[in-house]
């Protein structure tokens, strides 16, 4: 089997290089420690993905506002620079991608196809101006919610075990939020949402549900992960799942331990794909972004995952649509 080319639903690179002091030449050095790099990329086949824009809560404030829409805003536009220096370094493969057809472009020429996404809303704040300025440096995706409340509604809470039955929905601003997103043609992630503000999307947004880093909460009873109610739901819609490999939404005791198996990964897939169809399955990594497994820390390992699910009896077909193909048809009807 030659290599894979991976297309994946959620990494936090461009958060790993704003702590990093902003250093953009960084992703291309050759002493990179993040587990997507330039260099890391092209070893392990890692095409592009959903690159998530993060603001972290403000240590000041109390956890019911724990980012202010200024700080979280100012802090999107400094990751949207990074994002624009990796494009514009010479000889750089990093492409942000705002079409389907983009996306196609960059993974022909062999580039970095990198769609940009906003995780967890705050940034927008009351402020719908600052949605279409965020649309126009590019960016095309949107969780509404982190693990935190806001202004929109509120996010499921890092506890273990529980249900992602926690709290209430929406907003009236977050509704508002998801007619603006469907008006532009922003795509929705309902990853990090508690179960009544996922209905709310499933019953307002004009496109299938989308959680772009989440699992099977049968198998990891973390309130980040899909209830089977929540799983058929996005199968009758028509949505996608990507698997994260964040090793408390994959073990069953919800431990963030590096001594994780790799297998819990094609445990977690092979569910989902019987839950949903093999069309609907994708890869959500959370590269750069939380604990996973010590041999799959960094996108060069991404050929040993392929690996296993070949060892697991997925014939080369079904392969090719978890690692990308997925992705890009449902890219290529809703972007």
């Amino acid at each position: 089997m030659s290599q894979m080319t991976i297309f994946d639903g959620h990494n936090d690179t461009l958060y790993q290089l704003w702590k990093h002091d902003g250093d953009a030449d960084y992703f291309f050095a050759s002493q990179n420690s993040h587990a997507i790099s330039d260099a890391a990329a092209r070893q392990g086949g890692f095409g592009g993905g959903f690159f998530a824009i993060f603001s972290p809560s403000d240590t000041s404030l109390d956890a019911t506002s724990a980012t202010t829409a200024d700080k979280a805003l100012s802090d999107t536009l400094e990751m949207l620079a990074i994002a624009d220096r990796l494009t514009a370094h010479k000889g750089s493969r990093f492409s942000i991608c705002r079409t389907s057809a983009e996306i196609a472009a960059a993974l022909t020429q062999d580039r970095i196809a990198a769609l940009l996404h906003i995780e967890g809303a705050e940034a927008i704040g009351q402020n719908s101006a600052a949605l279409h300025q965020l649309y126009e440096r590019g960016v095309r995706s949107i969780g509404p919610l982190w693990s935190r409340p806001n202004i929109f509604g509120e996010g499921v809470p890092f506890s273990f075990p529980a249900t992602p039955d926690i709290g209430s929905g929406l907003t009236e601003a977050g509704k508002e939020l998801v007619s603006s997103c469907n008006q532009l043609g922003m795509l929705l992630d309902v990853s990090h949402l508690n179960e009544a503000g996922f209905w709310d999307i499933a019953r307002l947004s004009d496109r299938p549900l989308m959680a772009t880093h989440s699992n099977a909460h049968a198998l990891c009873p973390s309130p980040r992960n899909l209830t089977d109610r929540q799983l058929d739901a996005i199968a009758e819609q028509g949505g996608i799942v990507g698997v994260c490999f964040a090793t408390a939404y994959l073990r069953a005791d919800g431990a963030k331990q590096p001594d994780t198996e790799l297998e819990l990964i094609i445990r977690q897939l092979d569910y989902l794909i019987t839950r949903l169809g093999e069309d609907h399955v994708g890869l959500g990594s959370d590269f750069d972004g939380a604990v996973l497994p010590s041999s799959l820390q960094k996108c060069t390992y991404l050929p040993d995952l392929v690996w296993q699910m070949k060892q697991a009896g997925f014939d080369e077909a079904l392969i090719g649509k978890i690692c990308s193909d997925n992705w890009l048809a449902y890219l290529n009807r809703y972007l």
